[in-house]
């Protein structure tokens, strides 16, 4: 009876300790996917204030800017099972994370549908947060110049002395 015990303990153990990594990657990834679709459903919602406060790296752009171009795009995250397909973390060390998807979209037919690619996301106030870069360029709102604009400035005459 007491080998029985002994074996039964070990089984027990093994399962515990082979299922405590996975579990905390699987933790990892469900935390990391779970806060990008959030972000995802805020700006499909139109709520702009709000994800700014959720996007990292804003450099220098204000949220009156950012919520200014985002009201000026009409492409938006697709909803349901075609906001996010075929997620996967490439890279994850506790603070960043690379992590690979198919983001589905709407809202101009120029856009091809879908955008497939690397995101990189921080983990910051305890929570996962996509760079503002990343939207911006999604939406078609990175603050380049159009084409065919032009720039209007003002003609000073020169003045050469005698």
């Amino acid at each position: 009876m007491n080998i029985r015990f002994w074996l039964a303990a070990a089984v027990v153990l093994a399962i515990l300790f082979s299922g405590a990594g996975s579990g905390s990657a699987a933790e990892t990834e469900s935390s990391i996917e779970k806060d990008m679709s959030d972000t995802l459903d805020i700006w499909r919602e139109g709520r702009y204030e709000q994800l700014f406060e959720q996007l990292a790296h804003r450099g220098k752009t204000s949220r009156e800017k950012f919520v200014k171009k985002m009201r000026g795009t009409t492409v938006r995250p697709a909803c349901c099972w075609q906001k996010m397909q075929n997620f996967k973390i490439l890279t994850e060390n506790g603070t960043e994370a690379t992590v690979y998807v198919k983001i589905g979209l709407e809202g101009s037919p120029v856009t091809a549908g879908a955008v497939t690619r690397e995101f990189k996301l921080t983990h910051q106030e305890g929570a996962w947060k996509m760079q503002l870069a990343d939207i911006s360029s999604i939406a078609g709102v990175t603050g380049k110049k159009v084409k065919g604009t032009k720039r209007h400035s003002k003609k000073v005459p020169l003045y050469i002395p005698n």
